[in-house]
């Protein structure tokens, strides 16, 4: 890609984009999950638009891997995102007999330490717990992991921080 723009006044328009998003998207976002106190299940819990990533985690058994120490960055797909999967998939991920599968899904939404909205402008990609890479792309003004988009940004929590996705993304 050709740059027109000096490197230093590029990373400077592209961070102040980014955080425009960002800010613009936690306008839209539910009260609750701003607002919420606690460690990343708790805030989720709270938001009311993440029961089904709830279910998962507890069907997962990684309930308490994220109310733990951490820090860590989740990006937490909205019920929309995991009822957009094909039908059955969920009911069907969450049988004891598909435990492994829906933790390396799982594990692939969370990365170890806090990776905060202003960071993404540096990276192109970073790893994730489950041990593959995610991709990172501002792509028509949004930012993407893998092909899903960001549509909230820095929701706080206790042990680190979530940005919400519209996607369930898949290793």
């Amino acid at each position: 890609m050709t740059r027109l723009l000096p490197k230093p006044l590029f990373v400077f328009l592209a961070t102040l984009a980014f955080i425009s998003i960002s800010a613009a998207s936690l306008v839209s976002l539910s009260p609750n999950v701003k607002a919420a106190q606690g460690d990343i299940v708790d805030v989720a819990k709270s938001a009311g638009q993440f029961n089904t990533l709830a279910a998962a985690l507890e069907a997962a058994d990684l309930v308490s891997t994220l109310q733990g120490d951490g820090p860590f960055t989740v990006f937490a797909p909205t019920d929309d995102a995991f009822a957009a999967l094909p039908a059955g998939t969920v009911d069907s991920l969450l049988k004891p007999e598909n435990r492994d599968q829906l933790i390396s899904i799982l594990t692939y939404h969370v990365v170890a330490g806090k990776v905060m909205a202003a960071d993404v402008v540096n990276l192109t990609e970073t790893a994730t717990v489950n041990g593959r890479d995610v991709a990172i792309s501002i792509v028509d003004g949004n930012v993407l992991i893998n092909d899903a988009t960001v549509v909230a940004t820095d929701v706080e929590a206790s042990n680190g921080v979530i940005h919400v996705v519209n996607k369930v993304i898949l290793p």
